[in-house]
């Protein structure tokens, strides 16, 4: 398996994708940055020049880094899954290959979010008013948006890995993060005990974590983790089955 690895690995590094999406995240978050730091220069009491305003952008986009998580995903589960036959006739297993574009895929977009938090951090304490305890609830923040977005990885992965389509995918996605709170609140409205399961969904609970970062009452919302659990373990499980099991064109 570390044989296997270290060739992805070296794959992964030679693709100019890997640094396109990188740069361009880094780029969007300064020129985030820089418009609010000019406003605030040419414009009279600019209210949204402060570190927790720019903070917010990033507790807001939970849809956008899922978007970011499938971009790195699919680097080496695109055209690359061409190559998984030939992976297979050298005597690779199929559950090395699951697992081994998983973990790199998986480690690179971890990477870029733990380099643009740094990032982020230190364009809003430099550039912008600081506010009192905007770190603090800006970093809980992020906690309760990880189970999510890793749950979000877990599924693109398993389903590109299963040979899903790509629009499938991406429809799967949108109406996750956009409405699934919505839809089994819909469903289970009538029914007594069944009709708060809407609050554990992953739009329901992005959304909340936005009102309370704005608010100032940020805390660790451990539903979050238990969606994330909920959809992250039982995807990675279906995935690497089927993919062990299914036909390799």
């Amino acid at each position: 398996m570390m044989n296997y690895i270290k060739s992805e690995h070296y794959r992964l590094l030679r693709k100019p994708s890997l640094y396109v999406t990188g740069g361009i995240c880094l780029l969007l978050q300064m020129m985030a940055a820089l418009l609010l730091y000019f406003f605030n220069q040419i414009e009279t009491d600019f209210p949204y020049a402060t570190s927790r305003f720019l903070y917010s952008n990033v507790v807001s986009s939970g849809t956008f880094l899922v978007i970011i998580a499938f971009l790195f995903n699919l680097m080496l589960t695109g055209k690359d899954m061409t190559l998984i036959k030939q992976a297979i006739s050298f005597g690779i297993s199929r559950k090395s290959i699951f697992w081994s574009k998983f973990m790199l895929t998986l480690s690179y977009f971890l990477l870029l979010c733990v380099v643009s938090l740094f990032f982020i951090v230190g364009l809003g304490e430099s550039l912008l008013a600081k506010e009192e305890q905007s770190i603090t609830n800006f970093l809980i923040a992020l906690t309760n948006m990880v189970p999510l977005v890793f749950a979000g990885f877990t599924i693109i992965h398993s389903m590109k890995m299963t040979k899903i389509n790509t629009i499938y995918i991406i429809i799967i996605l949108f109406v996750l993060f956009t409405y699934s709170g919505e839809f089994v609140y819909s469903i289970f409205r009538p029914i007594s005990g069944l009709n708060q399961l809407y609050q554990y969904g992953p739009d329901i609970l992005l959304r909340g974590n936005l009102n309370d970062f704005m608010a100032q009452a940020t805390s660790i919302d451990f539903r979050c983790w238990i969606t994330g659990i909920v959809l992250a373990i039982p995807a990675l499980l279906f995935g690497a089955r089927k993919f062990t099991k299914q036909n390799i064109d």
